[in-house]
């Protein structure tokens, strides 16, 4: 493959707005080259396990591909060299909720852990979207064992690539209307947010609030993204 090999670790992330606003943006976490290179990923049918046409499903329109054990080697070493960070980040969430889950420091001690329960089928994919696609509003839960942040990359450049096409968040709090929260990502950025909730502080301590997360309509062209999640299903 092509493009440079992506930084074992990744020091200095800025997480605050995971908790601020439940969604961190990691800015150009992928070079042109490298997104270039997980994109050719989509034509090697060896790469992949399962593909998922999302309107045989009522999933939204659009395509997407899980990706098969041993993953590619670029998306294999983003999914360890994020994860530590977000470890420190669940382990510090279930302390709030008072859930009694402790996440291993390990990303390899975790899917073994997901292995014990029977997750063992791989859950990274590479998703694409062709004019008039849209992914609904969902959540990312495969089986008992999850993991509670995710990542997702966008591969594409947008305004030249496609149009359109917004990554959209909800939040459900409790006795109140869903807040919407909208993430402008460019060619290459990340974004880091929940799998299916979070807490927030309130006036009696932290609370969970539901999350879920999708794509809004592609007006034109093609968009490619890398979803990573740290979960695996059964």
């Amino acid at each position: 493959m092509t493009g440079a090999p992506i930084p074992p670790m990744l020091d200095g992330m800025d997480l605050s707005d995971l908790d601020r606003h439940g969604a961190a943006r990691l800015p150009a976490l992928l070079t042109p080259a490298q997104c270039a290179a997980i994109v050719a990923l989509w034509d090697d049918p060896a790469a992949f396990r399962k593909e998922v046409v999302m309107q045989r499903h009522g999933y939204g329109s659009g395509c997407y591909r899980y990706f098969a054990y041993p993953l590619p080697e670029p998306v294999a070493a983003l999914r360890d060299a994020l994860y530590p960070a977000l470890a420190e980040v669940a382990n510090r969430w279930a302390a709030m909720l008072g859930s009694g889950d402790i996440y291993p420091a390990r990303h390899a001690d975790f899917l073994a852990r997901c292995a014990l329960a029977g997750q063992d089928k791989p859950t990274p994919l590479l998703l694409r979207y062709e004019a008039g696609d849209w992914n609904a509003l969902h959540q990312d839960v495969y089986g008992p064992q999850i993991f509670p942040i995710q990542a997702a990359v966008l591969l594409s450049e947008p305004d030249s690539d496609f149009t359109g096409g917004a990554f959209l968040l909800t939040e459900q709090r409790p006795r109140m209307q869903s807040r919407p929260e909208v993430v402008p990502l460019r060619h290459g950025d990340a974004v880091i947010f929940p799998v299916r909730e979070r807490p927030v502080p309130g006036a009696r301590g932290a609370h969970r609030v539901q999350m879920r997360h999708g794509v809004s309509r592609l007006l034109s062209g093609v968009r490619h993204m890398l979803g990573i999640i740290f979960h695996d299903a059964a």
